[in-house]
């Protein structure tokens, strides 16, 4: 009679095989289907273009209008805010760092942060000037310091945007003022906003500020979504009365950020109003699958020439991803694991991955790594091995062979 004990070991077994077999020729691990998402529509908005973009993967998740070209007014700062802040990350500039002030920054119109000729103002007003108060003048003072000119600055401007895939812009100046030329879209402008805050996330803190104060001269950041939508922190407003009322916003709650951009609203108040439909809509109906903790061992790989001959893998980061919240049965796991390594192996070395796919489609994928250290085994430990794998070969040939007969004698008397 078998004993728990060997039935326990014998179960074990069997479970290794079989996620063995799964990891190893590339299974799907799935959840039961669950119900559709359903086509996102908000046949209220005002605004003329729109976009609702969810951050961690850059997906569209509504759009109205949202490859039509149109006057971006001063959500053009978005790229002029780039730039600067590419500039302090190679330190090209820093923050501290002065700059005289022009007459073409003094007597450019609109909004400003009322700069004065010959004034010497640090880089660091400049970019909080832009950011929270929308400075026109600040927009050219920095130009002018990073390339001499405000005319080469937007042939930088328009080279980023090329490199980040913005097929319908195009820049004629840094401020956004009216230009017959000077255009974008709603969805370059989520691009956009996206790629400034994977990049820079700490410049959020400028973003959100709500008062700047410059020469004795207090101002106050128009967001309308700042102090009033939970988690807003960013991003640009913008008005001419070509580019009518815009505002590229996002806010971030539970783990969850998304981006939403408006152009031309009618008033302040449908441009307020467009954003929190959006906003409502992302955060109601989209959750943070938490799949898999960080830490968690996911499987373990063999090691050809190894101290040790086998090696657990595991999660450095937390498997998650934003989903639907009706879509979170639909998720299915692959693995891309190896067979086996060759020793030796580093600590934290990767050797694999982990996705998860919603409809085929690879919505977040982690690296599987070592969990541990594993020298290369001496030349005496391997002979002693194999001579070992030998006669266990042989052992486990031998106990095959008198079940068989065994199995058959007892079919034979039976």
């Amino acid at each position: 009679m078998t004993s728990p004990g060997s039935i326990n070991k014998i179960t074990k077994k069997m479970v290794a095989y079989l996620l063995m077999f799964t990891i190893f020729f590339g299974t799907f691990i799935s959840f039961p289907s669950g119900i559709q998402a359903q086509e996102v529509s908000f046949p209220d908005l005002d605004s003329q273009s729109a976009i609702l973009m969810e951050f961690s993967r850059g997906e569209i998740i509504f759009s109205k209008n949202g490859s039509e070209p149109l006057p971006p007014a001063s959500l053009t700062k978005i790229m002029t805010l780039l730039l600067s802040y590419e500039a302090l990350q190679s330190e090209r500039i820093s923050w501290d760092e002065e700059t005289v002030v022009s007459q073409k920054a003094w007597e450019t119109g609109g909004s400003q942060m009322f700069l004065e000729i010959g004034q010497k103002v640090t880089i660091g007003d400049l970019i909080t000037g832009i950011a929270v108060v929308s400075a026109n003048d600040a927009c050219v003072a920095i130009g002018e310091h990073l390339y001499g000119s405000e005319a080469i600055f937007v042939q930088e401007m328009n080279k980023k945007a090329a490199e980040l895939g913005l097929k319908n812009t195009q820049f004629q100046n840094s401020s956004g003022l009216p230009h017959p030329d000077h255009y974008t879209t709603a969805e370059d402008l989520a691009v956009l906003s996206r790629y400034l805050i994977k990049n820079f996330p700490e410049y959020l803190k400028l973003h959100s500020q709500t008062q700047f104060t410059f020469n004795d001269i207090d101002q106050y950041n128009l967001n309308p979504l700042l102090g009033r939508y939970p988690g807003a922190d960013g991003l640009k407003t913008g008005h001419t009365s070509e580019a009518g009322h815009c505002l590229a916003g996002t806010a971030a709650q539970d783990g969850l950020r998304f981006i939403t951009v408006t152009m031309n609203a009618s008033k302040t108040e449908k441009r307020l109003t467009d954003n929190e439909t959006m906003l409502n809509y992302a955060f109601r109906n989209y959750t943070l699958a938490k799949i898999l903790p960080a830490g968690e061992t996911i499987t373990s790989i063999r090691v050809t020439g190894g101290e040790e001959r086998q090696l657990d893998l595991i999660l450095e980061n937390p498997l998650e991803t934003v989903v639907p919240f009706d879509r979170q049965e639909d998720l299915k796991l692959e693995y891309n694991v190896p067979e086996s390594a060759p020793a030796p192996v580093e600590k934290g070395a990767p050797l694999g991955s982990i996705e998860v796919l919603l409809d085929g489609k690879k919505l977040t994928e982690e690296p599987l790594l070592a969990a541990t250290d594993i020298e290369k085994a001496g030349t005496f430990s391997l002979i002693l091995r194999s001579v070992t794998d030998f006669f266990s070969g042989l052992w486990q040939k031998l106990l095959q062979i008198i079940s068989n007969l065994l199995f058959n004698s007892l079919g034979q008397n039976g």
